[in-house]
């Protein structure tokens, strides 16, 4: 640990303080991607099977088994389900569903910012650096030194290296939760639809 920060501190001096800057982005948005997988486990998101079950029974009118097999599910559709068993209308079942995927896609746009604008910031800071850089070579008159402008050209670039670093994992991440939600959608657009237009009516049970 001791040795992590050693070498955080030593990038952080010499990028200067757009490196501190995307280092404090990383964090938070490391924090916000480790709370957007407990609240997707927390919520059962994508473990569907009692729901599809339920769903296979309602669809074949036998509502008995289609009200127990729901009761065993942790999922947060399943309030959802228990509305349409309840007769619930379409409308209202859409509009809870896309309530409660508000609710789990909260973040995705701090996520979508941080991985854009991390690779602006890198590079920003890159052309500040470079700035510097022939500032110097320009101070030093005729006595050029080379190894002068390229250690000033590579501290620069270090800058974009961390945006980069920073701005890739969050992208994929935010793909990855993405996909899970169109899913998720896809699912609940089933559910609703096998609800509303059972192939087999509970009163022909």
């Amino acid at each position: 640990m001791t040795t992590l920060m050693t070498s955080l501190s030593q990038i952080a001096a010499l990028g200067g303080p757009v490196v501190l800057i995307l280092l404090a982005v990383s964090v938070l948005t490391l924090a916000l991607m480790l709370y957007k997988l407990w609240q997707f486990r927390a919520s059962s998101v994508g473990r569907h099977h009692a729901l599809r079950q339920a769903l296979i029974a309602w669809d074949d009118g036998n509502t008995a088994k289609a009200h127990d097999t729901l009761a065993t599910s942790k999922s947060y559709l399943a309030p959802l389900i228990a509305d349409g068993f309840a007769s619930a209308p379409r409308a209202r079942l859409t509009a809870e569903a896309e309530a409660r995927f508000a609710k789990l896609e909260s973040g995705f746009r701090a996520m979508d910012t941080v991985a854009q604008l991390a690779p602006l910031l890198g590079l920003f800071g890159t052309v500040l650096g470079m700035i510097d850089a022939f500032q110097s070579l320009q101070s030093a008159g005729s006595q050029v030194d080379p190894s002068l402008l390229a250690g000033g050209i590579w501290v620069a670039l270090l800058t974009t290296a961390v945006g980069l670093a920073v701005a890739m994992p969050t992208a994929v991440a935010l793909s990855w939760f993405e996909a899970r939600m169109d899913d998720e959608r896809v699912f609940a657009d089933m559910a609703i639809q096998t609800i509303c237009a059972p192939k087999t009516r509970p009163a022909d049970a």
